[in-house]
């Protein structure tokens, strides 16, 4: 179902046609320019929000199909749940201190689906996809059973392949790996990924909601807990993101001191006007602005 009725398309589903739309924004098109862990890596192999989006997708739609659920949807909801993804520890620290509000970022995403693109018309997506992609994590649950397989196959996509990237940057290696959770899931990341997956199959056949055995998800969580430990929280990951906070902080700062700065259009509210431009930026753009808003340019003026 739609806010805004339409005749239904006669090659797609709805939710192929949301898919579609979300594809074809602005903002989907920006995660390419947008890291998971390690703000704008030197080196083509690490993972970016965009190569994170696709497996998610990809490992959800295997999870839909084996259980004969909906596909489209699956896909559709993974397709837009990191639109709004951008600094979202720095903005929401700021705007709650300074301003008595809260950034959250699949609150935003489904803010950029129905209110910033088209040019503040929004995508017109539909019920089942907007909820999904509102509830892929944070408080509440999925109505539908696709959205519950994306809140889960989101957590499986991240936690695995931050393991290679972080092996990969010598942060941690394969032998510092949590022994007993790594008995459980797999010593590889196909093999985590096709046992959990598994197991999200064989323990939700039979159940009302999408769920996982408690050994594996016990054993995952704990592993998803290293990661937090060893990766995350600490460095070079938390120097990074220390910096990252610096210089989101500093734009929010200087566009609400001045919104002459932000591009014309917009919400009427000076601090949402400023969020969704500072949400919306990439990596490379917003250390380029801050570069050109706070350090001296060298050579002649």
């Amino acid at each position: 179902m739609r806010e805004v009725p339409e005749d239904p398309c006669p090659l797609r589903t709805a939710f192929q046609r949301d898919r579609d739309r979300i594809i074809h924004t602005k903002a989907f098109r920006r995660l390419k320019h947008k890291t998971q862990v390690f703000i704008s890596p030197e080196g083509d192999h690490y993972r970016t929000r965009l190569t994170h989006t696709l497996e998610v997708s990809a490992i959800g739609r295997t999870v839909a199909r084996a259980m004969g659920l909906n596909e489209d949807l699956v896909e559709a909801i993974t397709m837009g749940h990191d639109l709004g993804h951008a600094g979202e520890h720095a903005l929401d620290d700021l705007l709650r201190e300074e301003h008595g509000r809260r950034f959250l970022h699949n609150e935003q995403s489904v803010r950029v689906v129905e209110v910033l693109e088209r040019e503040g018309r929004g995508l017109n997506l539909t019920r089942e996809v907007r909820d999904g992609i509102r509830h892929h994590t944070g408080e509440g649950r999925p109505t539908t059973l696709e959205g519950q397989i994306v809140r889960l196959v989101d957590r499986i996509a991240y936690v695995n392949h931050d393991i290679d990237d972080a092996v990969r940057a010598g942060i941690i290696s394969e032998a510092d790996l949590p022994r007993a959770e790594i008995a459980v899931l797999g010593s590889s990341t196909s093999e985590r990924i096709t046992c959990l997956v598994s197991d999200i199959v064989g323990s939700s056949a039979d159940a009302d909601e999408i769920r996982q055995s408690d050994e594996v998800g016990d054993a995952f969580r704990s592993l998803r807990g290293f990661m937090f430990d060893e990766v995350y929280l600490a460095s070079p990951a938390a120097d990074e993101a220390g910096r990252a906070r610096y210089v989101v902080q500093a734009l929010v700062r200087a566009y609400h001191d001045d919104p002459s700065l932000l591009p014309p259009g917009g919400d009427d509210d000076v601090v949402t006007r400023v969020t969704d431009h500072v949400s919306g930026m990439t990596d490379r753009y917003a250390v380029r602005v801050h570069r050109d808003m706070f350090v001296p340019h060298e050579g002649p003026l």
